[in-house]
């Protein structure tokens, strides 16, 4: 390919997925612990549901507002230079989560870890995009949405576990002093990449224009199909995820130590479904494996906001179906999405779609914490309705994503 100083061998491919999808196991880990943290900061922090919603949606607004700052530039810039510096700056904002010493500086920690976090997602996804081939972009997807599982297995457990034991802070310190390891690999193995900076610039007349890719991009009415598509997907995923934990301890009897191995087992299953799902897509068309998981994910939303007092051991069951099929549906149509954009406007598309997904995401995470409550006895109650409107976004998502068309190198994905 253009882009890469030299050819790109299936080593050399393995090694540049590795790494990205490090740079991706770190910030996924920075937003998702801050879900099962949930009832030791309602605790300690002395906040309600409403608050501790606020701090998992700040860090998406803020996510969603510096996607839409990026997409008006990153196409002017170099990738790898680009992402590394984005990933210096999340560190930093990471540390200062774990360092603020109330409420208010922990909220402004996670809108400032949020507006550079947010970036590394779409900019990881761009590099995929732009270093291989439609044919293999499946499995490559599989492999980035295995920094998810990774995360679940051994990031969150951890993280928890450091913070049943030394407090609250030490994850965030854990997390920031591994990504100074991922900052270093990255800066060592990522290749340069300027084959998409002649021809972003779209015409002479438009090139000081910051919004002139912003506009090429939202003229096209596929890209806003793709952006819409991925919308629904985020909204029905986290008007529950954040809730989880505080459910599952408040109203299942689950106890906050055992929180870690619910992560675990779900976690090291999706590491091995995630890229056995991209497989499949790669091999029976993106389109109809989204269909298929995005379908069988119904079942467990539903679960998981209607459980009632169950053992352990089923609760694993539940929670792990959930993990599978909720996140195992993000692989196809990360491919669908990242292939649904002409390469020259990859790097400011998939930006606007990292603000879309942040948006939906703090959106959803929003409505989900006003619709529900604890009531006289700690029992969380409107978690059911919760689920009702995450299945009907998801049976939206499955009727929309029919609409979205390809650039395959063919006319289309060929088994749609």
């Amino acid at each position: 390919m253009d882009h890469l100083p030299e050819p790109l061998t299936p080593a050399r491919e393995r090694a540049l997925l590795i790494t990205l999808a490090g740079i991706q196991f770190v910030h996924i880990l920075d937003f998702m612990i801050m879900m099962p943290l949930g009832p030791i900061l309602m605790r300690e922090l002395g906040v309600g549901t409403h608050e501790f919603g606020l701090l998992v949606s700040a860090y998406t607004f803020t996510a969603a507002f510096t996607g839409v700052l990026a997409a008006m530039f990153v196409d002017r810039f170099e990738r790898k230079r680009m992402l590394l510096t984005m990933f210096g700056l999340f560190i930093v904002a990471t540390l200062a989560c774990g360092l603020a010493p109330s409420y208010g500086t922990l909220l402004l920690a996670r809108c400032l870890a949020g507006g550079f976090g947010g970036v590394l997602g779409s900019m990881v996804q761009t590099m995929v995009g732009d270093l291989i081939p439609f044919e293999r972009r499946g499995r490559a997807s599989g492999t980035i949405m295995s920094a998810f599982s990774l995360s679940t297995v051994a990031g969150v457990p951890l993280s928890l576990y450091l913070a049943n034991y030394f407090g609250w802070r030490f994850p965030f310190i854990f997390i920031a002093v591994l990504s100074c390891g991922f900052l270093l690999l990255g800066w060592k193995m990522l290749p340069a990449l300027r084959g998409h900076l002649p021809s972003a610039i779209i015409s002479e007349s438009e090139r000081e224009h910051p919004l002139a890719a912003m506009l090429a991009v939202v003229r096209d009415a596929n890209h806003l199909k793709a952006l819409v598509f991925m919308a629904l997907i985020m909204f029905s995923g986290f008007t529950v995820i954040p809730y989880i934990t505080i459910y599952v301890t408040a109203n299942v009897g689950i106890r906050q130590e055992d929180i870690p191995l619910i992560y675990f087992v779900g976690g090291a299953t999706t590491f091995f479904t995630a890229r056995l799902i991209g497989r499949i897509a790669d091999a029976r068309g993106k389109i109809w494996t989204y269909r298929v998981m995005a379908l069988c994910s119904i079942v467990p939303l539903f679960v998981q906001t209607h459980l009632v007092p169950v053992p352990l051991w089923l609760m694993i069951v539940c929670s792990t179906a959930f993990f599978v099929f909720v996140s195992g549906r993000m692989v196809p149509a990360m491919a669908i999405v990242t292939s649904a954009v002409q390469s020259r406007l990859r790097g400011t598309f998939l930006s606007m779609n990292g603000a879309v997904q942040q948006l939906a995401s703090g959106i959803a995470s929003y409505a989900g914490g006003a619709m529900i409550a604890a009531d006289a006895t700690g029992q969380i109650v409107g978690y059911d309705k919760v689920g009702y409107l995450a299945i009907g976004a998801t049976l939206t998502a499955m009727l929309f994503v029919g609409q979205i068309r390809m650039h395959t190198g063919a006319a289309t994905d060929g088994k749609s």
